[in-house]
């Protein structure tokens, strides 16, 4: 049995053609769409513990779509393993919430790099170590979504290891932030930050340290200068746009 233990299957199980590219989602209904949407042939490799992983083609190009789970621990275990069993690129297709007044819910936020406040990122390597995306990636998603005619930014990302307190939020069971976390927007918004989310940091140095490539697209599903709420009437059509983003970036990679 070669299995991993996480992802609950091995190379044996990816055939004579492995995937090197994988799509990663926080969400298992996310990557189970992406898998059902533009996969052909979708074999399901894994259910176990929620953190479930699709194998197909798009194009006759072998890929994976995987559930990275919620926050860097989670996703640092998946990808870990991805590589493993010989992944060259990673996507994260997420959500997010944005800073910027610009950055409206229904776009997609391409993450060039992150401002990483993330303790798993730690155990990868130094707090100051940069965590940068892999620029071909990047310009493969701007190219995708630019043919595709779809409203996007591609910038600066806050990576951070909370929903609530790390991105400043005083609406949930804690209203009284520490100091540091007050104000969050506003002083992120100054250096030109894009938006909040809770995994990309992480990934990113994950690819520098262990030498795999790496990209982020998110949809945005909140505007936080606004509203501290996630607009849920808008959330399936804004994620239905990062997945066509993610997946048209192939033809650039």
């Amino acid at each position: 049995m070669d299995k991993l233990y996480h992802l609950n299957f091995g190379k044996s199980d990816l055939g004579d053609n492995p995937p090197k590219i994988a799509f990663l989602s926080g969400d298992p209904a996310r990557a189970a769409q992406i898998a059902g949407t533009f996969f052909d042939k979708v074999t399901c490799l894994s259910e176990y513990r929620g953190l479930d992983s699709y194998m197909g083609k798009i194009g006759g190009v072998p890929i994976l779509s995987t559930t990275s789970g919620m926050g860097a621990p989670s996703l640092s275990i998946m990808v870990n393993e991805l590589i493993q069993l010989g992944v060259e690129t990673v996507i994260r297709v997420g959500t997010s919430g944005s800073i910027q007044p610009d950055v409206k819910v229904g776009d997609v936020v391409i993450t060039s790099g992150s401002l990483c406040v993330q303790g798993a990122a730690h155990d990868i390597a130094p707090r100051d170590y940069p965590a940068h995306a892999d620029p071909f990636v990047s310009v493969a998603l701007a190219n995708s979504a630019k043919e595709q005619g779809k409203n996007y930014h591609l910038g600066i990302t806050a990576s951070v290891d909370t929903f609530y307190e790390g991105q400043g939020r005083v609406s949930g069971a804690n209203p009284n932030l520490m100091r540091s976390h007050q104000g969050l927007v506003d002083e992120y918004q100054q250096l030109n930050v894009l938006n909040f989310e809770m995994e990309a940091g992480t990934l990113f140095k994950m690819a520098s340290v262990y030498g795999f490539k790496a990209g982020c697209v998110c949809a945005i599903i909140a505007e936080r200068v606004e509203s501290e709420n996630v607009v849920m009437e808008m959330k399936n059509a804004a994620v239905d746009s990062a997945i066509s983003v993610a997946v048209g970036a192939l033809k650039y990679l």
